[in-house]
């Protein structure tokens, strides 16, 4: 999962063919077609509907650009977010970006199957 700051992600997103979704909205009813980049908004960080459109995104509509977290982003939800689609997230202001890193690290696998990882870890072993 690519992790920036604020600053970094305005400095990248030139270019980009970005669809903003808002948390309410339906994402089997978007049309796709040249969107490289979908960002999902968190009002605040105990909003969970955003997980829900990252998932939709990746599983059932094959989603294979960016799906990018802003808002009210902590370091505590990053390895959800990339479990559930997400490729990319700003993080809020006050949260560091070496520590958020290093989350990954602290819980490198799972049991269960995922967004990214479909077979649970009893398939992948066999």
């Amino acid at each position: 999962m690519n992790i920036l700051s604020a600053n970094d992600a305005a400095a990248l997103d030139a270019g980009a063919h970005t669809l903003q979704l808002a948390n309410d909205a339906n994402p089997l009813e978007l049309q796709l077609d040249g969107v490289q980049r979908i960002e999902l908004h968190f009002p605040k960080f105990t909003d969970g509907r955003a997980y829900s459109q990252a998932f939709l995104l990746r599983r059932r509509l094959g989603f294979a650009g960016e799906i990018r977290a802003t808002g009210d982003v902590l370091i505590d939800q990053l390895v959800q977010m990339q479990r559930t689609g997400f490729s990319s997230a700003v993080l809020r202001a006050d949260q560091d970006i070496g520590f958020a890193k290093r989350q990954f690290d602290r819980f490198a696998g799972f049991y269960q199957g995922d967004a990214v990882h479909v077979n649970p870890f009893f398939k992948e072993a066999a």
